[in-house]
């Protein structure tokens, strides 16, 4: 069976991947070769799919592909209507990266609530301890009202560990659930957040929830995290509302478009934290992911129920 992934795979992750199985050919492709990529996606059965999105005119020059594998859990950047007609099974992962956006979460948190790359940046410049003795704007989680839009995995895990450090946790889904915070309506948590933290599949009914609207029944001087959908969010509205409030910050591995262009008004601003689409991105995900991904290409090889099938 030959897979092909399409990432740009270091050296660790290709050690790995060489201990696949002697049953999977796997070709490795970075996201940015289209080429390499349109070589081989006419003799893959499986592809491993990242975050590139996969088209209906992608599909059409892969005519042996059986499988589209989703590394994560959003789908949202695969043509699932045309996978489906052409009898293409789409799975994703739900899980593996979640302890990995979990804890890039709260690291996106405490850089932007303690300015951290302000302070790296100055200090690499001989400027540290002359800005240091500065506090506007540094602040602790410990006392505050964080509020997570979503109820899955990642803000699962999120939430005690929140509430460890002594702030209070709200929690928003489309109805109250078992889960260690206060439900309240999406409205009302914009309101009495300090901190808002974005968990949601892209969808239609998801996308640009936090608008125009939104942002400003946001709170005074609160925070923007997301690291789910860079959709989720009017990026232009939400750089008005970081230059005019009501926010004070924001933290984005994600964003409307991807990669961000170097001239991004967003890049220019210095109470944003960004980073490149990375909180999923760790070892210990891709180990996970790959014992799911080489189970179901071995599943799809024998004939047998995939995991996790979307489409």
């Amino acid at each position: 069976m030959r897979v092909l992934l399409h990432h740009d795979a270091g050296p660790a992750l290709r050690q790995r991947l060489a201990e696949g199985g002697e049953d999977l050919m796997i070709d490795i492709c970075a996201e940015t070769d289209e080429s390499r990529f349109g070589a081989l996606i006419q003799h893959c059965d499986v592809l491993w799919h990242v975050l590139k999105p996969i088209d209906a005119e992608v599909l059409a020059r892969a005519p042996k592909l059986a499988l589209i594998q989703k590394i994560g859990v959003g789908v949202n950047t695969i043509d699932l209507a045309t996978a489906r007609r052409r009898g293409i099974a789409v799975c994703n992962m739900p899980g593996t990266n979640s302890r990995a956006v979990a804890e890039a979460t709260l690291g996106l948190m405490l850089s932007v609530q303690r300015r951290l790359p302000a302070y790296d940046a100055a200090t690499r410049r001989g400027e540290g301890w002359r800005v240091a003795p500065a506090v506007d704007g540094l602040t602790e989680i410990g006392g505050k009202t964080v509020g997570l839009v979503g109820a899955g995995m990642v803000p699962q895990l999120l939430a005690p560990v929140l509430a460890a450090l002594g702030a209070r946790v709200l929690y928003t889904s489309r109805r109250p659930k078992e889960f260690p915070g206060a439900w309240r309506e999406l409205s009302s948590l914009l309101a009495e957040a300090d901190i808002v933290s974005l968990h949601l599949p892209l969808t239609n009914e998801t996308m640009r929830i936090i608008d125009r609207a939104a942002l400003a029944r946001m709170k005074p001087g609160s925070v923007l995290i997301n690291t789910a959908r860079g959709g989720l969010v009017d990026q232009p509205a939400l750089i008005e509302a970081l230059k005019r409030g009501p926010l004070r910050g924001a933290a984005l591995d994600v964003f409307s478009e991807e990669p961000i262009s170097e001239d991004d008004p967003m890049l220019a601003l210095d109470n944003v934290v960004v980073t490149p689409h990375v909180a999923w991105l760790t070892l210990e995900t891709w180990e996970r992911s790959l014992a799911v991904a080489i189970d179901n290409c071995r599943r799809l090889a024998r004939g047998e129920a995939l995991l996790n099938r979307v489409a």
